[in-house]
């Protein structure tokens, strides 16, 4: 019987490469973006807000019974500024856009995993900062905290919670935005899918809490 993935953003940059080598390695994957998606075989795209604590019941309700993978991947950078230059409301906004969406749905989720596996995906700004990004380098430094949290409490039930810490995407809207960057040296979404799939699979079964680093070459 195959096994069903929860792919938040799955229409995204990243997400894409993620639904597709999960449906590729023979998962039965349910997609949840704003944005709907085209459906295939082993693949169905669920339209959601995943802001709203509703609209999230109802996308990982209808994932079934039972889950064994949810991947979170809805975030991002937003607001660039010092600290000085930032109103605290865009401050706020970074914690809303890399927090609230990953933790409705994992709480909703986990009622359904099967001894399954949480996937986050953070960034090495967490722990690397630079400099315009205090919003985004604290929400996602949060975003480990509570995937540290989410394994002290989960891991004697089985589930599995690790995070990935990408350095750059190379996606279309990454190279738009720093279009004079040295995109030789970002990560490939396929890249890190890769990984993501890995910890979602028997064979990473040791690992829980982990920040796994993909950094490329940047």
């Amino acid at each position: 019987m195959a096994r069903t993935a929860l792919i938040t953003g799955a229409t995204g940059g990243l997400g894409g490469a993620v639904v597709d080598r999960f449906a590729g390695e023979g998962w039965q994957v349910v997609g949840v973006d704003k944005r709907p998606g085209e459906d295939r075989e082993r693949v169905r795209f669920v339209e959601a807000d995943l802001f709203d604590q509703a609209e999230v019941d109802r996308a990982v309700a209808s994932a079934g019974d039972e889950l064994q993978a949810v991947v979170n991947l809805v975030g991002g950078f937003a607001a660039p500024g010092r600290v000085h230059e930032t109103p605290i409301e865009d401050f706020e906004r970074q914690f809303t856009l890399n927090l609230r969406p990953t933790y409705l749905v994992t709480a909703a989720a986990i009622p359904r995993l099967q001894r399954g596996t949480i996937v986050c995906v953070g960034t090495r700004a967490a722990l690397r900062p630079f400099p315009g990004a205090a919003g985004y380098v604290a929400s996602k430094a949060a975003l480990l905290a509570l995937v540290r949290a989410l394994d002290t409490e989960y891991r004697d039930e089985g589930i599995r919670i690790n995070a990935v810490l990408p350095s750059v995407i190379d996606t279309p809207a990454n190279r738009a935005s720093m279009p004079d960057a040295d995109h030789d040296t970002w990560v490939h979404p396929q890249e890190i899918a890769e990984v993501i799939h890995f910890l979602s699979s028997d064979a990473s079964s040791p690992i829980s809490g982990a920040e796994i680093p993909v950094y490329g070459r940047a």
